[in-house]
């Protein structure tokens, strides 16, 4: 049997490739991949953007939010990891 878990990530999965389907048709322009390792720039972005999000890492039932399953498919653990990884790689 799925776990809940597994359920949510696929649900995000799926959202995910349809918001990556409506960027193309809208602007005809693929969106790039998810950079998990590394200090690349867009990487570094992400983890600019999203270390400073407001919101919980899990909702009331204490399973993880949208925020959560983002930073984790990045490579990150907590907004923590991804601000202190921003302020350390971020061009001055």
């Amino acid at each position: 049997m799925n776990s809940p878990l597994k359920i949510k990530e696929a649900a995000y999965e799926k959202q995910n490739r349809k918001m990556r389907s409506k960027h193309k048709s809208e602007t005809g322009k693929t969106l790039g991949d998810r950079q998990t390792s590394g200090t690349g720039k867009r990487r570094v972005s992400f983890a600019c953007r999203f270390g400073g999000m407001a919101g919980a890492l899990k909702d009331a039932k204490g399973e993880p939010t949208k925020l959560k399953m983002a930073l984790k498919k990045w490579g990150f653990g907590s907004k923590e990891a991804a601000r202190n990884f921003c302020n350390k790689h971020k061009e001055k």
